[in-house]
C-alpha cells in the first residue's frame, strides 16, 4: 500500500500507482465468515498440539545422544557382531576377505546404511522433522516477506482484464491494462468497470456501448452519475475485489476458533444482507469503529455501481461522514436543506401511502390499546388520503392531514361535497366510514393526529410538500447507486425524529422489495435504532435478504427495544454484535440468542498420601516441614459439559474497552460463531 496520510489508519489510502498493481495480484483465498480475504493464509480447524520449544530441543538433542550411543556400540563390539550377518549371508567370503579396497567397498556401504537407518529411527523419535520447522529455515522465510518472481501469465494476471479478453473485447482489455499499468486506474475504476462488464455478460447492457465507453474513456468510463471516482478520504481499510472492509482483528485467545485467529475481521454485503444489529454504550464505538467504515465501504460500492446506501443519523454524527460523499443530503427541519422528504414514499397507492405512514405514526405502540393497532390505523388514514386525492390528484400534506384526522366537520363536509361532484361514490363511502367511526371509544383517529402534529412544527413547515414545489426524496431511488445521507433533527425534535426514522425503514423495506431489478445491493443504516424497532420492522428485516437489500441498526441498550420483540429482532438478524460496556441484562439476551456448546471439562481433586510404612511416614513429615503442605496426590477427571459460549456476565465485564462480541453470518447461511474482536486494529 502507499504511504498513508499522517493520522490515517493503516491501509486507509487507496491502492494506485504500482501498488494498484500489486494489490490486484495479491491473494484473495475463499475464506469463512468475516475474514479478511486479502492476503489471507487459510489456517486448519483444529489447533496442533502445542509441544514446549524446551522440551522439543531438550528430546531431539536426547534422541540424538541415544543414537550416538547405540552407534557407538555397535562400532566397538559391544553388542556383539550379530548386525553384520545379514551381510555375510549375501556377500561371498572372498569379497569381504579380499584385499582392503574390495572390503572397504563391501563393508563401508553397508555401515552407512546402518547409520541411516539410526538415524532414521532417532529423528522420528526426536521429532527432528518439527525442529526444523519450527527453528529451521522455512522459519526464516516465514519471518522474510517472499517477493513474487514474477508477473503472472497473461491469461491468468487480473491486470491485463482477462475476463473481457475472453468475452470478445480485446480492444477494451488493451486500452484498460495500459491504463492499469500507466497508474491511472484505481480500486474504484477497477470494480466499476468490471460491474459494467457484468452487466454486458447479463445482457443488460451491450457489448459495443461498453467498448466504445471504454475507448474513450479509458479508467473513467462507465462513470457514476455523480462523476466521483473517489471519495474525498478514507478512514478504513477497504478490498473492492471482494467488496470488504476491514473493522478490526479477532483475538488470538481460546475463546475464539483456532481457524479466525490473529487474522482480520471484515464486513461486506454478503453479510450486510442478513441485517446487523450493534449493541453497546455510548463511547462503545459504535459509530466511529463500526458504523463509519461501513458506511465509507458501501458508498465506494455505490461509486463502483454496486449498491445504493441511504444513511441515517443525527445531525454531526461521526458515523456518517462528511456530507462530501453523498449524492443527496436531506436535512429536515433545516432550512438549507437543498432536498425534501417525500411523506409517502413516491408511491401513487392510497393504500400502500397509507400502510407506510401508520408504521412511522404508531409503529412502536406495540400494545394492544387505541392507536396501537397499525390495521387500524391503516384503515383510518386510507379512509382520508384516498378521498383527498381523489379530488385534489395529490395526497394531504402535513397540516391537511392533521385537519382530517382532527375531525373537523368543515374540512370533512367540503371533501364530502367535492366527492359528490366528481361523482366518486366509493370514496363517499370510505368518507362516510370514518365520519362514523370518529369519536368512538376505539377509535384511533386523535392519536394519529397527536402523532402527525409532531410533523406539524414551524420548523418543518417548508419540508414534506405534496405540491410540487419542493425536491422531495423518494426511497424508490435506491434502484439506481445512490448515496444518501438523512440528519435527524435530533435536539429539539426527539419524537419527530424516531417519527421519521421508523418512517425511512418502512419506506425502504417496501422500495426494496418493490424493485425489478435486484442485482444492484440496498442497504440502509440506521445509526440509532431507538424507537424504531417495531414488530413490523422485524418482520421486514426477515425478507431482505431476498430482496439483496440489508439494514445496520444500533443501539445504545436493547431495553429501547419492548421486552416481547428482543427475541424476535436477534433472531431476525444475521449479523450480531455486541460491544464493551454491555449490561447483564443485555449480555442475556445475547447468550440466549447465542446458545450453548459442548465442551471438555477437567476436574483436579488432591487427595491427601496418609502412608503406612515408617521410612514413609518419615520422608512425609520431612515434606511437610520442608514445604508447609501435607503430601497430595492429583487426580484428573475429564468429563463432556454443555456450557454457554458467552455468558451474561462475561458478556458484561469480560470484554475489555474497544472490543465486542460478534456473530455473522452470510446470505448463503455459513455462520461464524461468537468471535471476539479488537475493533481498533
Amino acid at each position: 500500500m502507499p504511504p498513508r496520510p499522517v493520522g490515517a489508519p493503516p491501509g486507509a489510502a487507496p491502492p494506485d500507482g504500482a501498488s494498484f498493481v500489486a494489490w490486484l495480484r495479491t491473494e484473495r483465498p475463499a475464506a469463512g465468515p468475516g475474514i479478511w480475504r486479502y492476503g489471507h493464509t487459510p489456517r486448519p480447524e483444529v489447533e496442533p498440539e502445542p509441544t514446549p520449544g524446551r522440551q522439543l530441543i531438550s528430546g531431539a538433542l536426547i534422541a540424538l545422544l541415544v543414537g550416538w550411543l547405540i552407534w557407538s556400540l555397535l562400532w566397538n563390539g559391544y553388542l556383539g557382531s550379530w548386525w553384520l550377518l545379514p551381510l555375510e549371508l549375501v556377500t561371498p567370503a572372498s569379497w569381504r576377505f579380499g584385499d582392503r579396497i574390495t572390503s572397504a567397498f563391501v563393508y563401508y556401504p553397508y555401515y552407512g546404511l546402518i547409520a541411516v537407518g539410526i538415524l532414521t529411527v532417532v529423528a522420528r523419535l526426536g521429532r527432528w522433522a518439527e525442529v526444523w520447522r519450527r527453528y529451521g529455515l522455512p522459519a526464516w522465510r516465514r519471518a522474510v516477506p517472499v517477493t513474487p518472481s514474477g508477473p503472472p501469465a497473461p491469461e491468468e494476471d487480473p491486470a491485463q482484464w482477462p475476463q473481457l479478453r475472453a468475452g470478445g473485447a480485446p480492444e477494451a482489455a488493451e486500452r484498460l491494462a495500459a491504463e492499469t499499468g500507466a497508474g491511472v486506474m484505481r480500486d474504484v475504476d477497477h470494480a466499476r468497470i468490471t460491474r459494467a462488464w457484468q452487466a454486458v455478460r447479463a445482457g443488460r447492457r451491450s457489448p459495443e456501448e461498453f467498448t466504445r465507453a471504454v475507448l474513450a474513456d479509458g479508467a473513467g468510463a462507465c462513470a457514476h452519475p455523480s462523476g466521483a471516482r473517489d471519495l474525498p478520504g478514507r478512514s478504513a481499510e477497504h478490498d473492492l475485489v471482494t467488496g470488504q472492509v476491514r473493522v478490526g482483528e479477532i483475538g488470538d485467545t481460546p475463546r475464539n476458533p483456532y481457524a479466525f485467529r490473529g487474522v482480520g475481521l471484515a464486513l461486506g454485503p454478503e453479510l450486510l444482507g442478513t441485517s446487523l444489529l450493534a449493541v453497546g454504550p455510548v463511547g462503545a464505538g459504535k459509530s466511529v469503529r463500526l458504523v463509519r467504515p461501513v458506511v465509507e465501504n458501501l458508498c465506494l460500492l455505490a461509486l463502483a455501481g454496486r449498491a445504493a446506501v441511504v444513511v441515517v443519523s443525527a445531525a454531526g454524527s461521526p458515523g456518517a461522514g462528511s456530507a462530501e460523499q453523498y449524492d443527496v443530503v436531506v436535512r429536515p427541519g433545516h432550512p438549507d436543506s437543498v432536498y425534501d422528504l417525500d411523506l409517502y414514499g413516491g408511491t401513487s397507492d392510497p393504500d400502500e401511502a397509507a400502510a407506510v405512514l401508520a408504521e412511522a405514526l404508531v409503529g412502536d405502540l406495540a400494545d394492544p390499546h387505541t392507536g396501537g393497532d397499525t390495521r387500524r390505523s391503516t384503515t383510518v388514514l386510507a379512509q382520508l388520503i384516498g378521498p383527498y386525492a381523489a379530488v385534489h390528484g395529490r395526497f394531504p400534506s402535513v397540516p391537511e392531514l392533521r385537519e382530517l384526522l382532527d375531525g373537523g366537520p368543515a374540512a370533512l363536509t367540503a371533501l364530502r361535497k367535492d366527492l359528490e361532484d366528481l361523482g366518486e361514490t366509493a370514496m363517499v363511502r370510505e368518507l362516510d366510514a370514518r365520519t362514523r367511526q370518529a369519536g368512538g371509544p376505539h377509535d384511533p383517529g386523535p392519536v394519529l393526529a397527536d402523532r402527525i402534529a409532531l410533523l406539524d412544527r414551524p420548523a418543518f413547515a417548508e419540508f414534506f410538500d405534496t405540491s410540487g414545489r419542493t425536491r422531495p426524496f423518494s426511497l424508490r431511488a435506491v434502484d439506481h447507486p445512490v448515496r444518501v445521507r438523512i440528519d435527524l433533527p435530533e435536539r429539539g425534535h426527539a419524537d419527530a425524529s424516531r417519527i421519521l426514522a421508523r418512517l425511512v425503514l418502512a419506506q425502504f423495506t417496501e422500495s426494496v422489495a418493490a424493485r425489478e431489478d435486484r442485482s444492484l445491493f440496498a442497504c440502509l443504516v440506521l445509526d440509532d435504532a431507538t424507537g424504531a424497532v417495531t414488530p413490523q420492522t422485524v418482520r421486514s428485516l426477515q425478507r431482505l435478504r431476498s430482496a439483496n437489500a440489508g439494514a445496520v441498526l444500533t443501539l445504545r441498550t436493547l431495553e429501547e427495544v419492548p421486552r416481547t420483540l428482543r427475541g424476535p429482532l436477534l433472531g431476525a438478524v444475521g449479523c450480531r454484535v455486541a460491544l464493551s460496556g454491555l449490561t447483564p441484562w443485555d449480555g442475556q439476551d445475547f447468550a440466549e440468542v447465542w446458545g450453548k456448546e459442548w465442551t471438555e471439562a477437567r476436574d483436579v481433586t488432591d487427595r491427601q498420601i496418609v502412608a503406612d510404612e515408617p521410612l514413609t511416614k518419615a520422608a512425609h513429615f520431612v515434606r511437610r516441614v520442608i514445604t508447609g503442605k501435607a503430601p497430595t496426590a492429583q487426580s484428573v477427571t475429564v468429563r463432556q459439559v454443555e456450557r454457554e459460549r458467552w455468558s451474561a456476565s462475561e458478556l458484561a465485564h469480560a470484554v475489555p474497552p474497544g472490543h465486542a462480541v460478534l456473530s455473522l453470518t452470510n446470505v448463503r447461511g455459513e455462520y461464524a460463531p461468537p468471535l471476539l474482536v479488537d475493533l481498533r486494529k
